[in-house]
């Protein structure tokens, strides 16, 4: 089993691509994923600030609020390698 600080770095890892790539399917599905592990670690009411360092992350687990922090070199990793190499990362959407 994962840990709390794993589930929030992979959903948080997975979020910015998400946000920066809407129409990305894998990465939407891949978000959604790690949205039902933070469920399922009663982890609830995020809220994601950052600077030109840090992501910092609020949160409840099991109706205790706490914080934690990711460098935003460990977060970006993902984007910025689909950036640098998008040929490799090209968008297959949903068949309808």
């Amino acid at each position: 089993m994962s840990s709390v600080q794993d589930v929030i770095y992979n959903w948080l890892t997975i979020k910015v691509v998400c946000d920066a790539r809407p129409d990305d399917t894998a990465a939407v599905e891949t978000k959604n994923h790690f949205e039902e592990m933070l469920s399922e670690h009663k982890i609830s009411n995020i809220d994601i600030t950052t600077d030109d360092i840090m992501y910092y992350v609020t949160y409840n687990h099991e109706d205790e609020s706490k914080k934690t922090r990711f460098p935003r070199e460990l977060i970006e990793i993902m984007l910025n390698q689909i950036n640098l190499e998008p040929d490799k990362y090209v968008n297959y959407p949903e068949e309808k």
